[in-house]
């Protein structure tokens, strides 16, 4: 299985990996709030939209390269890695100046002229698969990028439109297992978008390091009703908090599990 490193932090190894933030960077008190709150229970990335595509245009589209400066101060101070979309090419030179990560949403999965360019530089890539993809269109979108040359490459699975009215999308925990095992890339859930509702992203987040995924990707912001994108499946900080307790108690738990697998591993080699 493949591992990328970012910083000294290393995707797709034994370390479960949470990213979180706000769907849409809305100002820099915000994010800086935002920012010292994941970091403080305990995330590793902080996500946040400086441009954000939306499915009507009136809505809230994204501060721009405002953004991109807020982010790149929360990053200062907090230490966290930074994960931003990339919409359209001519903000890639600018974005990849402010972000560790560079992000192709569901709605850019089949934007092959961006993935071939985004595929020649040397960034971490997180791909999303889009929400009418199937499994093979979602790996072969991978292969652009990592036929220019970039294998730095991060799956994310966030769910798939169905005919279910009762969540946003519904969060397809079987592709974990079979991407990790035909692609060897690193797998991300994103439960937020996978269900639309905060009151189950927690369950769907435990479900998804079961299924075996390399890490959680969540939105959080101090008060969702407020929020503008993406409130409805955004996590307040008391529930953020309760779900990176629940997290780190079942990494522990996978952990020991694993070493008991490869104990059992090297016993059996060893007869």
């Amino acid at each position: 299985m493949a591992t990328i490193k970012v910083g000294d932090l290393e995707i797709g190894g034994q370390q479960k990996i949470m990213i979180a933030g706000p769907c849409s960077i809305e100002g820099r008190d915000q994010l800086l709030q935002i920012a010292r709150e994941v970091k403080a229970r305990g995330a590793h990335i902080l996500r946040g939209g400086a441009y954000k595509p939306r499915t009507s245009p009136h809505s809230f589209q994204g501060l721009g390269p405002q953004g991109l400066f807020h982010l790149k101060e929360a990053a200062e101070e907090t230490g966290l890695i930074t994960v931003t979309e990339v919409m359209e090419l001519d903000e890639l030179d600018l974005i990849s100046k402010y972000a560790d990560i560079l992000q192709v949403g569901a709605r850019n999965m089949f934007n092959y002229p961006l993935l071939k360019r985004i595929g020649r530089t040397e960034k971490p890539v997180l791909l999303k698969r889009s929400f009418m993809a199937t499994i093979e269109e979602f790996l072969l979108a991978s292969e652009y990028i990592l036929k220019e040359g970039n294998h730095r490459v991060i799956l994310c699975e966030r769910g798939i439109r169905t005919f279910e009215q009762m969540t946003r999308n519904t969060l397809d925990l079987a592709a974990v297992p079979i991407i990790k095992k035909m692609s060897g890339l690193p797998v991300i859930v994103d439960p937020s978008h996978g269900t639309g509702r905060s009151d189950i992203v927690l369950p769907m987040a435990l479900a998804g390091l079961i299924a075996g995924a390399d890490g959680i990707m969540v939105e959080v912001h101090p008060n969702p009703k407020k929020a503008l994108s993406d409130g409805l499946q955004t996590l307040d900080f008391p529930r953020f908090q309760e779900m990176m307790e629940e997290f780190h108690n079942l990494c522990q738990y996978l952990n020991k599990a694993e070493e008991q697998r490869s104990s059992r591993t090297m016993r059996g080699a060893a007869s």
